[in-house]
């Protein structure tokens, strides 16, 4: 059996990893390398296996660098099913036609850029045709279940509870009368999270795939964050302000909504309108109201006794057209925004920005890490200007960022995740990680006595 890191391997992003077994290849996720614009085209067009080949995938969860990648490989011919969680059949099939729509929208542009340089065009690197016929693919499990995704090869999945419908994989294989079990972590989740179950951890494994995003530090509790979060919204509100919070559509909005759905029922906050104001956000919240067997008892308590649902109240208006959307911004009451894209850099959040920002009333509120050179970092950074749409704006309004917010496990919890398998396991595989980070962790394991811990090069390969 043989193992290749053909993605998310010393980095974070474009999570691919192949098993070749009895003669036959399975793809753990195919996911979207997000890096610098002049590679990634080029290493996210070029698989370094030939997709025709390959006889399955299984699908970890529905982030794009798990799951982006994946009308690609269809279009270059790979023809088996696609496994994952019904909740993540139904996410993924959202996010890889926004992801479609992106891909030909950021071609359309280039091209004009190459036409004026005489430059032959370039292709998308798929469409929203190629990714309908990855959702035809799909075959939704539940979790638990049993399934056989190639001969040879017996699979059940376990909740990740990083996002809704997110899985670890346990894997049995049998191979010239040899049985292995391996298991690939996808991303792991964090305990006490809004909405998700706590992520279940594996035991008695031979091999792993592991994430190690945050393997040099640990998250503060979420729980203060939740208090972080509601002292912002108080404070603006009673000042007459807006909150204007830059999110990503899928998880953390929703994790967003639900804490304010709490904090008005329990009336810690004043009863304000509240708007979600992203077409992805609002088509995945349904997703998420139609799955609440990925919610936790928490969250199944809470809706029973506030006797309304999860993810709406009274005050909470989803926002689908552009005209609801602009009005917004003609208002002055109190009010919270909530809008992506989760950096500030596209989408309808800028505008947003752009008629808040210099109201000293207002709150932009960061709740995510924000990645250099992006209009959040610099405003997570309380930089005093702005450059919006290519005018400078003065930062008149407050910035707030709250930390522990974060969809992953932390150090602590990652160093649990890979300690419960210390007496069965004969290698680990950290992956998904950036050098630093897997690094720390591969250190602090060793230190417990856990020294067979592998941090693999990209598109490496390992016998089994």
């Amino acid at each position: 059996m043989r193992l290749s890191f053909h993605g998310a391997a010393h980095t974070v992003t474009g999570s691919q990893h192949l098993i070749e077994v009895n003669g036959l290849r399975l793809l753990l996720d195919c996911g979207l390398y997000q890096g610098r614009r002049s590679e990634t085209y080029e290493r996210n067009l070029n698989f370094k296996y030939d997709p025709r080949n390959l006889d399955a995938v299984i699908l970890s969860h529905a982030h794009i660098d798990h799951a982006g990648n994946l009308p690609n490989l269809v279009k270059q011919g790979f023809e088996g099913n696609i496994f994952a969680t019904r909740a993540t059949v139904d996410l993924a099939g959202l996010m890889i036609m926004d992801s479609a729509h992106i891909q030909e929208s950021d071609a359309e542009f280039v091209n004009k850029k190459r036409a004026q340089r005489g430059e032959s065009p370039i292709e998308p690197l798929y469409t929203k045709a190629d990714a309908a016929d990855v959702i035809e693919m799909f075959q939704g499990v539940d979790y638990g279940e049993i399934f056989e995704p190639i001969p040879g090869v017996v699979a059940r999945l376990y909740d990740a509870g990083h996002i809704l419908g997110s899985a670890g994989v346990s894997l049995e294989i049998e191979e010239q009368g040899k049985k292995t079990r391996l298991w690939f972590s996808g991303d792991i989740g964090r305990y006490r999270m809004p909405l998700l179950r706590d992520p279940i951890l594996p035991d008695a494994v031979d091999y792993m795939i592991m994430e190690s995003t945050y393997g040099d530090k640990s998250h503060s509790n979420p729980e203060n964050a939740f208090i972080e979060f509601r002292d912002v919204v108080k404070r603006t509100i009673e000042r007459g302000g807006k909150v204007i919070v830059p999110a990503f559509s899928v998880g953390r909005t929703q994790e967003l909504v639900y804490n304010l759905n709490e904090m008005m029922t329990e009336r810690e906050i004043p009863s304000v309108p509240v708007y979600v104001d992203s077409p992805l956000a609002v088509n995945a919240t349904k997703v998420f109201r139609a799955h609440p067997e990925c919610f936790d008892d928490e969250t199944r308590k809470f809706v029973l006794e506030a006797r309304h649902p999860a993810l709406d109240f009274k005050m909470l208006t989803y926002v689908n057209s552009v005209d609801e959307s602009k009005a917004l911004n003609d208002r002055s009451d109190p009010m919270v925004i909530i809008s992506a894209s989760g950096m500030a850099e596209t989408g309808r959040i800028v505008h947003h920005i752009r008629n808040n920002i210099e109201n000293p009333k207002n709150t932009i509120c960061i709740v995510s890490w924000q990645a250099p050179n992006t209009m959040g970092r610099r405003l997570a950074d309380r930089e005093p200007q702005v450059n919006i749409f290519g005018e400078v704006y003065q930062r008149k309004c407050d910035v707030a960022t709250i930390g522990g917010l974060s969809g992953h496990a932390g150090q602590d919890l990652l160093m649990k995740y890979a300690l419960g398998v210390k007496d069965t396991v004969k290698q680990i595989f950290l992956v998904h990680g950036e050098e630093k980070q897997a690094m720390t962790l591969k250190g602090l394991l060793k230190d417990q006595n856990l020294d067979q811990v592998h941090y693999p090069e990209l598109h490496e390969s390992v016998e089994l």
